[in-house]
């Protein structure tokens, strides 16, 4: 299938896909005409590519993923290396939390300190 339909079907640009292509996530063959040309594999991919990067993933954490499935399993999250960046990502986001609920307590000191009598949203 031609970029176009693969944007289509994906839901994609085809600028995102060829900055995907750019960075070796996607592997366009060439026609004779120079049109690039995709698999159908190559949505099950880009599907990937943006579920990780709607949830907070790099565009480099999802090689492994990618990885992953190029190499026949069924899912992107299915190899060890896809693991790991799970676990990496998991722990950056509880290092997030923590750093906003010390961030939000600090805040919070400081209304009250302002404003003894104010009520927080979300506090009685």
């Amino acid at each position: 299938m031609r970029i176009g339909e693969l944007a289509e079907r994906t839901g994609v640009s085809t600028r995102s896909l060829r900055y995907y292509e750019e960075h070796g996530l996607l592997t366009a063959r060439r026609g004779s005409n120079g049109y690039r040309d995709y698999a159908e594999d190559d949505i099950k991919l880009v599907s990937e590519i943006r579920a990780l990067l709607s949830v907070g993933f790099t565009l480099e954490d999802t090689r492994p993923f990618v990885d992953c499935l190029r190499s026949g399993h069924s899912t992107g999250g299915s190899c060890s290396e896809s693991v790991a960046v799970y676990q990496r990502k998991l722990a950056q986001i509880d290092d997030e939390i923590r750093v906003l609920l010390a961030r939000r307590a600090e805040v919070a000191a400081q209304l009250g300190a302002a404003c003894p009598g104010c009520v927080l949203r979300g506090e009685k």
